[in-house]
């Protein structure tokens, strides 16, 4: 799958850059690309592909670009399919206080959740770019809080284990200067049904992947937690992003070189995680 991704990036026909340039003078940062094709998708916004964090695309990926982060967002189960930003020692140290003013996504111009449906819910609005790792701007921390940035989420799982990934992600900034990190819902059985009138999907689990540039090259690791209230260690979760990537269905890291990608996703080297 990642030879094919890879091989695709730079087959354009004329037909799909007619289109992609359409989608530039719509100007639209949350447009439905429809039957387009994963390689028209990743054309049509030549910068995504240039960041490392970004997974490799799909049809229901909606980009949103913001400071601090870049939302996939889905328009069926009204949560983002993956969020991902990089992370630097300097923003990981930075501190400012919480806003907590949630709200709806106005760059987003497709149907998104509403704040309506989180009420009286029972589930999070869990963050995926959390709020402590925008702590180094008022714009970026104000912009953590957009809907397009949440998923239902077991409150004691928001406060506890996923707490847990996120305070290791600005750990290991500190440690190694800056981290690339990539997360989002996973959705099985869809054991949890919906929440809200409009239907917001809840995740049976989550998942989330670490890059670091460390001893000259790379290195990373994966997780996968059920979103469900029991205690989940960080190391019984992990995993490599070989074995992240079969559960979720879709390329991680794939701008990094093939040699480079294949080489670091298929191990996990223990020393690097603290766990």
């Amino acid at each position: 799958m990642k030879s094919f991704l890879k091989m695709m990036k730079y087959r354009l026909p004329s037909i799909f850059l007619l289109a992609a340039i359409a989608v530039v003078l719509m100007g639209g940062r949350c447009t439905s690309f429809g039957k387009l094709s994963d390689t028209v998708k990743q054309k049509s916004k030549p910068e995504l592909v240039q960041k490392v964090e970004f997974p490799a695309l799909t049809n229901d990926d909606d980009v949103i670009e913001h400071l601090g982060y870049t939302t996939a967002y889905n328009h069926k189960t009204l949560t983002p399919n993956w969020v991902a930003y990089e992370l630097t020692a300097e923003e990981a140290e930075a501190y400012m206080p919480r806003n907590d003013a949630f709200a709806q996504d106005e760059a987003c111009h497709g149907q998104q959740a509403e704040l309506s449906d989180y009420r009286r819910s029972g589930w999070d609005r869990g963050h995926m770019a959390p709020a402590a790792d925008m702590r180094w701007s008022e714009q970026a921390m104000a912009e953590s809080f957009l809907l397009t940035n949440m998923c239902p989420q077991n409150s004691e799982f928001n406060a506890g284990a996923w707490e847990k990934t996120e305070k290791m992600g600005r750990r290991i900034a500190k440690k190694y200067g800056k981290v690339y990190i990539v997360c989002g819902p996973i959705y099985d059985e869809n054991a949890f049904g919906t929440i809200g009138a409009n239907h917001v999907a809840i995740p049976d689990a989550f998942f989330k992947a670490f890059l670091i540039e460390v001893d000259g090259s790379y290195a990373a690791i994966g997780f996968k937690m059920n979103n469900v209230p029991e205690w989940q260690e960080l190391k019984a979760s992990s995993m490599s992003v070989d074995s992240l990537e079969s559960i979720i269905g879709r390329d991680l890291f794939p701008n990094l070189p093939d040699d480079v990608e294949n080489e670091i996703e298929s191990k996990i080297v223990k020393k690097y995680w603290g766990i």
